[in-house]
């Protein structure tokens, strides 16, 4: 389809009537961003969904884009007044409490890493993992799948081979003389980038 067979589309059947050529050549060349109503009117004129004309959404309003749902069936599903949640979305940092952030995990289907990022959880999951891979590991199974939403026993593999990989680390830190500098680092390295890690070790979650 050429610009203008687009633009035209979007004109006659979505009511975009000042869409015109150069705009669906800006949004396609990325000089130019379209807003949620033009993108919902531009799947609609290429027959496709939203999240398909999408990169891997990041924030709440991509989220909430990708899945094709208003900002007014967002507030109703999760409870939150919709001038709060319209704030939340301009301010891109979720904030409502945890009944509301399940409700909201629902509504726009949020992947567990996803769910993790949009509701500002990340610090917390990055504090549980770095107690489970420093002490016992099976103590903090239950807490970890209640924060993101899945069955304890996915988390089993998982957290047990973070473990023994930062022991294992950790061992080399004590084995080689003169100190800690290298391997030290190396663990230092490894709890910081621990998040990444853990999706690393559940691709269907992530």
């Amino acid at each position: 389809m050429a610009h203008g067979h687009v633009a035209y589309g979007m004109r006659a059947s979505f009511g975009t009537a000042y869409v015109t050529p150069e705009h669906v050549a800006a949004w396609e060349g990325g000089t130019a961003l379209p807003s949620a109503g033009e993108l919902a009117a531009l799947a609609g004129a290429l027959w496709c969904h939203p999240r398909e004309l999408m990169g891997r959404p990041r924030t709440l309003r991509e989220h909430r884009i990708a899945q094709g749902v208003a900002a007014e069936d967002v507030a109703r599903g999760t409870g939150v007044p919709l001038d709060a949640y319209v704030r939340m979305e301009e301010a891109g940092r979720w904030s409502g409490d945890k009944r509301q952030s399940a409700k909201l995990g629902h509504v726009l289907r949020l992947p567990p890493r996803d769910f993790v990022a949009v509701t500002g959880l990340e610090g917390e999951l990055a504090r549980m993992l770095t107690e489970a891979v420093t002490t016992r590991w099976q103590a903090h199974v239950r807490s970890i799948a209640k924060l993101i939403s899945v069955e304890r026993k996915e988390l089993n593999e998982p957290l047990d081979s973070m473990y023994h990989e930062y022991q294992a680390l950790m061992a080399a830190t004590l084995s080689r003389a003169g100190g800690s500098t290298a391997s030290g680092e190396d663990g230092r390295r490894y709890l910081e980038e621990i998040v990444d890690h853990f999706w690393d070790r559940l691709p269907d979650q992530a």
